[in-house]
């Protein structure tokens, strides 16, 4: 194939998920609205506050460090980098190869360190509280995380995300104990990675609670809104990933103009499909206490390892 159209093709699904990613977070927002009876603000509502952050200037304590500053910055490259690794659209894009899960957890990784350390770097009380919480969540996540991988890695042989795909397009859908388990575990990982109930609440400035809010209460104007816009590109990321191990079904083979659209209508109805249930979900469970946590993702780990041995084990 031509490789100035796979660059192309590429392109369209980076730009695809940074575009449509705040569209995502308002679709969940306006279902937990109709669920409580109420209108909403819309599916757009992320990106007029978008808007209105990036025209507002942006104010700096004295003491930031240049980490405060490039933060921002570093944070949506690498979730913006993150959407041309993960197999959307198709799984012969020329950067679907270049990297595997590790590399992801990789990226992730180095968002949340460099998220951490500019909440710490002003030196307010809500800023260190939100960092430390954070990396608390990141130690019990990223075990989970791996062995969730590696489950996938053992069935398929490889770490890498088009090989994975490429694999399971050849399988016929069926239900494989090790690969439920590992699913279970990471719907619990994209919860807690993604500040979402019940580890965490998007909507509130509640200080005993709050996890992500309170590393980004220093940031305004437009460093807050790459922030805003790189956590829209962050979810939408963990749910791609989702689809790519778990439902692939409908990524194409070969990049054709047919193939790359068929697959992107697909994708929406997956997307569209997945955030009514993600609201679902919230709107019927409770915020957990902080120190019950540690608890949920333990469970998360220790799932993620029954999967591998069930794996291991040759069970079925």
């Amino acid at each position: 194939m031509n490789i100035a159209l796979a660059i192309v093709f590429q392109i369209i699904q980076s730009a695809l998920l940074i575009l449509i990613a705040p569209i995502f977070t308002g679709w969940v927002c306006q279902n937990r609205s109709w669920l409580n009876n109420k209108k909403g603000a819309g599916i757009f509502q992320p990106y007029r506050q978008l808007h209105k952050l990036f025209l507002k200037d942006s104010l700096l304590a004295y003491n930031a460090s240049p980490i405060f500053r490039i933060t921002p910055y570093i944070y949506f490259s690498a979730m913006c980098l993150i959407t041309a690794i993960i197999p959307v659209l198709s799984i012969s894009l020329p950067f679907a190869p270049v990297a595997d899960v590790i590399a992801l957890v990789s990226l992730f990784a180095l968002a949340r360190i460099f998220l951490a350390l500019a909440a710490m770097d002003i030196g307010t009380a809500f800023g260190s509280m939100g960092a430390r919480r954070a990396m608390l969540v990141a130690f019990l996540t990223e075990p989970a995380m791996l062995m969730v991988f590696f489950n996938i890695a053992l069935i398929h042989q490889s770490t890498a995300l088009a090989t994975i795909v490429s694999t399971a397009l050849t399988h016929a859908l069926t239900i494989n104990p090790s690969i439920s388990f590992a699913a279970v575990a990471f719907v619990m990982v994209l919860l807690a990675e993604n500040a979402r109930i019940p580890i965490d609440n998007p909507t509130t400035h509640l200080e005993l609670t709050m996890i992500h809010e309170a590393m980004i209460l220093e940031y305004s104007g437009r460093h807050l809104a790459l922030i805003e816009w790189a956590s829209s590109v962050k979810l939408l990321n963990y749910f791609a990933i989702g689809l790519a191990l778990f439902f692939p079904w409908g990524i194409a083979t070969l990049p054709t103009f047919s193939g790359i659209i068929n697959a992107g209508l697909i994708f929406l109805i997956k997307l569209l499909v997945l955030g009514s249930g993600l609201a679902i979900f919230e709107i019927t469970t409770a915020k957990m206490r902080i120190f019950r946590v540690p608890e949920l993702l333990t469970v998360a780990f220790v799932l993620a390892i029954l999967g591998v041995l069930i794996q291991l084990l040759g069970v079925r």
